[in-house]
């Protein structure tokens, strides 16, 4: 049996443990039910997400010209600091802008490898945290916009990290935090114009995911240079799929991507 169509970054359902799934334009595999078989992959070309033609990825399922025009991609989506819909600046597309900028959003706290700080829409949640592979996160304030989300994240940075080591991650070198108190630690921290936002007395979330065995090292595929791959998938971690042999396989990287993936 083989699937075939232009990959995105998998869909997830929140349960114990989180189920996934690679959508196509005509059929989606319920990935979790792969687990323990022995799967193939063969790249056949591209398709990028904004022109639709057969150009190299360049970011984020986009080929250079896209990546640069379309309004999915400007500079405010990993760094919120920067959005101005509040301020009704045009970025590349105002009516865009404001739909995804002038909507609640939260400033969180994830345990994917360390403690992070991060940021994501308030829709995204628990979306987000399954995306990056947190075992467990909290959620430190609530905003209206994207860039009242942006500053209180830059300020936290200066005090925690910001970035997620996917090694640790994927092997699963991991331990399990005091979110809660460290949230407290960083309530000092919280710019005045958000602080008004600050979440009191929640808790953590945690999640499960849909791992057989964890490798111990780790070698990334990449379809750009091995255009097949064969394989017994054991795991799936974040936008992850992991193998037997210990290759991971990062899905979100791969967007825009055809594939034909064959169940062994």
């Amino acid at each position: 049996m083989f699937y075939e169509g232009v990959l995105t970054k998998m869909r997830t359902e929140d349960s114990n443990p989180i189920n996934y799934y690679l959508v196509f334009e005509n059929d989606f595999i319920h990935l979790n039910q792969l687990l323990g078989k022995s799967i193939s992959v063969t790249f056949m070309g591209y398709q990028c997400s904004g022109c639709g033609k057969d150009k190299k990825i360049f970011r984020q399922g986009y080929c250079y010209d896209c990546f640069y025009q379309s309004p999915n991609t400007g500079d405010w989506i990993m760094r919120p600091e920067l959005s101005k819909a509040h301020l009704g600046i045009e970025d590349r597309d105002l009516e865009y802008e404001k739909a995804a900028q002038l909507q609640p959003h939260i400033v969180y706290l994830a345990n994917s490898s360390n403690i992070k700080v991060g940021v994501t829409r308030k829709s995204q949640v628990p979306t987000r945290w399954i995306d990056q592979g947190a075992h467990e996160a909290i959620e430190i304030l609530e905003v209206p916009n994207r860039y009242l989300a942006g500053i209180t994240e830059v300020a936290l940075k200066e005090h925690i990290a910001d970035k997620t080591n996917w090694r640790k991650m994927l092997t699963n070198a991991v331990t399990d935090e005091q979110l809660d108190t460290v949230k407290e630690q960083l309530k000092a921290y919280i710019p005045k114009e958000t602080l008004q936002y600050f979440i009191e007395n929640n808790k953590e979330t945690n999640l499960e995911f849909p791992v057989l065995q964890y490798p111990e090292k780790v070698t990334s595929l990449n379809l750009g240079k091995t255009s097949f791959f064969e394989g017994k998938l054991t795991g799936i971690k974040g936008q992850y799929l992991i193998f037997e042999d210990q290759t991971v396989f990062n899905i979100r990287n791969h967007e825009g991507h055809t594939i034909k993936l064959s169940i062994l």
